[in-house]
């Protein structure tokens, strides 16, 4: 099966801009056709609603009155107003979608329109911990982290059980999210509550993309919240804590009981993305290359890349930006620009898009915004997608076997191997493709030993699909030597191979 190509869409804001440009009221029921083709032209296989579900109006408070999102809005949408301000989609209130995005009505009828293009669909599941506006604050105040008295971090609240201490949602390296809640998964209930509510999720789409997916592992779970005790079981001993199997392991295998093929994608960090690979996850963040990418640094890429097992690049999601982080136009040049697409979209795994990233944005939106700023497209950076989406669909990348070779030195006192990623695509013998990048700001040589099987058996015609190079090779060389690269800086070249004689 191919690999996906996810495109990520801001629901609220990109609803927002075709109604501005239609001049009418455009929700997920009425998107025009012309959206649903311009994905399937791109090749890209699942379309991401980031921020379909209800947000209240107390998580809504919260990010009016936040001084550093209120900055930020001033920065990238000046004169917003407070109709401009949603709320934060990862303070959900419930999950269902709300009339002004077109209801569950509308999500249905935009799931069709999907299917009937070929596209799947992925919504957000947030595990960790839900919005101040949920039900379950009030009515199942169990569920959640808390303390019996004041605390940093928690905030007092009237629920069905008398008023109570619940803590925020957080990550352990960075402040309490004030609009949220956190879900206690060491007990139970909250688990057995939260796969439910997984399920709901995924009767209505193709995939999740889990928020923080790594917050919730036993280890990670019980260091963070090691002050709260758990609610209902405290005695004279101490806090007793119910040791629970891992509970991603459980939950996905109940959804894909019922859904064998249903995508799973976790946003992870901390080196622990193998661990939630091995319980269940299709793909995990690549967080790391992003990072080595944006950052200009080609050595430390290739060595992330090259110290990772082929099951874990594989099992890897690759991006360039996402919701979370600075738009890329605004940290690349446009021909870094290139070379890092390439990269991406030439690697085993899953490939990540941002609605945006293809026209050259460069405004960060905080996700509590629903509208966006219009910005000048960048025709460079489109012409670059288009011709790397419109060729790579025609070769064997992103099908078959995709394997991250290891450059060799061209020679001794020449370290710029060290700034090349190569992918060694393949399948259907004996014709196959080679991903060439060099990400260096200088030009840079290297041999690529070459794994296809019975590389000596034919002699070798090899062409640049992105640009007019052809050359003709010696089986016995590339077997022997491997196959000598000379790339200029930022040089990005994709090489189909085929047998001359």
């Amino acid at each position: 099966m191919p690999f996906p190509l996810l495109y990520e869409i801001n629901t609220r804001c990109w609803l927002r801009a075709l109604a501005e440009e239609s001049g009418a009221s455009i929700t997920l029921a009425n998107v025009p056709a012309s959206e649903f083709a311009a994905w399937q032209q791109l090749g890209v296989t699942h379309v991401w609603l980031m921020g379909v579900w209800t947000t209240g109006p107390r998580a809504r408070a919260e990010a009016l009155k936040h001084p550093g999102l209120r900055a930020a809005y001033d920065k990238v949408l000046p004169g917003w107003t407070e109709k401009d301000v949603a709320g934060s989609p990862y303070a959900i209130a419930d999950y269902q979608v709300p009339p002004v995005l077109g209801g569950e009505a509308g999500l249905e009828e935009f799931r069709h329109k999907l299917r009937q293009h070929g596209l799947k669909l992925v919504l957000d599941f947030v595990p960790n911990h839900l919005g101040l506006d949920h039900p379950w604050v009030r009515d199942r105040a169990d569920l959640f982290v808390q303390s019996p008295t004041e605390v940093p971090g928690a905030f007092l609240v009237k629920t069905s059980g008398g008023r109570r201490w619940l803590a925020h949602g957080k990550d352990p390296y960075f402040p309490s999210w004030t609009d949220t809640v956190q879900l206690d998964y060491r007990r139970a209930d909250t688990r057995a509550a939260m796969t439910q509510l997984l399920q709901s999720v995924a009767g209505r789409c193709d995939g999740v993309r889990c928020d923080m997916a790594m917050l919730l592992l036993n280890e990670v779970f019980a260091r963070t919240w090691e002050r709260f005790p758990v609610a209902g079981q405290q005695s004279r001993a101490g806090n007793h804590q119910v040791f629970l199997p891992e509970f991603w392991s459980g939950a996905i295998a109940v959804v894909k009981k019922a859904q064998p093929s249903f995508l799973f994608l976790a946003e992870a960090y901390w080196g622990l993305e193998p661990r939630l690979q091995a319980l269940g996850f299709d793909f995990t963040y690549d967080k790391a290359l992003y990072d080595e990418l944006a950052s200009h640094r080609p050595a430390e890429a290739q060595r992330h890349l090259l110290e990772m097992t082929a099951e874990s690049v594989a099992a890897s999601a690759h991006f360039l930006e996402n919701h979370d982080e600075p738009r890329i136009a605004s940290a690349l040049s446009p021909e870094e620009h290139r070379a890092a697409a390439l990269c991406i979209l030439g690697l085993p795994g899953l490939r990540l898009l941002h609605d945006g990233q293809l026209d050259g944005a460069r405004l960060q939106v905080p996700v509590q915004l629903a509208r966006r700023a219009a910005e000048p497209k960048q025709a460079g950076i489109r012409q670059l997608y288009e011709q790397l989406l419109t060729i790579l669909p025609g070769t064997a990348v992103g099908r078959g076997k995709g394997e991250v070779l290891k450059p060799r030195l061209a020679w001794a006192d020449n370290p710029t191997a060290q700034d090349f990623v190569i992918v060694q695509w393949q399948v259907q013998a004996p014709e196959f493709d080679l991903v060439v990048v060099n990400l260096a700001s200088y030009r840079g040589q290297c041999y690529a030993p070459l794994t296809v099987p019975n590389l000596m058996a034919h002699n070798w015609s090899m062409k640049d699909l992105l640009g007019p190079e052809r050359y003709e090779r010696f089986g016995e060389d590339l077997q022997n030597q491997g196959l000598y690269l000379d790339l200029p800086a930022h040089g990005a070249q994709l090489f189909h191979f085929q047998p001359i004689s």
